[in-house]
């Protein structure tokens, strides 16, 4: 691909190349991409393909993503006439960086299309698992659960985005803790990530009783990430188990402002010792 203009809004202050120089660490970045499209109505735009600029610019090893698409019949009527329209592969696909595995599953069907959780690697992968974890009819939501081989480790990643409600959000914590049990060796390294619309902050205390904890730089200060023009909640997050967490960030400025209602969280892990 060509040089990517984002790079210059998305590096932390004295990160020259956006990749890390220890072979030891881990980055890892979550995201929710709005099914690729924003705006309303007439105003819609596509953002896929600068989203696949974007995620190239992360150069994460492993991107957790939300709100992905495989198909939507609608939405790509409307968009093949423009001049970059409706990608011809499944958005998960198209949006991997070259050489990186994708996972998919879908999490909802809705009129003309789908949507889900994806996760893409510079890793190789293992078999793909789903759970679902719907508290109610009207919300659809899934875990994506992957098995990463990652420097002789296999660590396991899952991708989550719960619901809009906090009652909800607390069973699917519950529901995510026996799938751990079921689904991940005890022993392994674990990272759960995604959008989890926690807008009181009372998830961490759930989510520590499952052994994970949140990935937080040293300095204590948790990244905001919603709304993306002006964020003022931490909605989108990282928890652990067997890594720590050496820094986090999150790219900002007008054009990651733009592509979606979310900015990515980033953040670089080492094993826990």
């Amino acid at each position: 691909m060509t040089t990517n203009p984002l790079n210059s809004t998305l590096l932390p202050s004295g990160d020259t190349t956006g990749a890390s120089s220890d072979a030891s660490l881990l980055r890892v970045a979550t995201y929710n991409i709005h099914k690729g499209v924003r705006g309303m109505g007439p105003n819609r735009r596509l953002e896929i393909h600068n989203l696949g600029l974007g995620v190239e610019a992360l150069d994460a090893d492993l991107v957790f993503l939300q709100e992905v698409r495989s198909f939507h019949h609608l939405e790509a009527r409307r968009f093949q006439r423009s001049s970059f329209g409706w990608p011809t592969l499944p958005q998960a696909d198209f949006l991997a960086p070259e050489g990186y595995a994708v996972a998919y599953r879908t999490n909802a069907v809705t009129r003309g299309g789908e949507h889900g959780n994806a996760l893409l690697s510079r890793w190789p992968i293992g078999d793909i698992g789903h759970h679902d974890v719907s508290d109610h009819r009207f919300e659809q939501r899934g875990l994506l659960h992957v098995p990463v081989a990652w420097q002789g480790v296999e660590l396991h990643a899952i991708v989550a985005h719960f619901g809009l409600i906090h009652a909800s959000r607390v069973r699917q914590v519950e529901r995510l803790a026996a799938f751990i049990e079921a689904s991940v060796p005890p022993d392994a390294p674990l990272i759960v990530a995604g959008d989890f619309n926690d807008w009181g902050e009372k998830l961490d205390g759930p989510m520590g009783e499952c052994g994970l904890s949140r990935a937080v730089a040293p300095s204590g200060k948790r990244p905001l990430t919603f709304p993306s023009r002006v964020p003022v909640f931490s909605l989108d997050r990282i928890y652990l188990r067997q890594l720590r967490c050496r820094s986090t960030f999150v790219p900002r400025g007008t054009n990651w402002a733009r592509m979606s209602d979310h900015l990515p969280l980033v953040a670089e892990l080492e094993l826990a010792h």
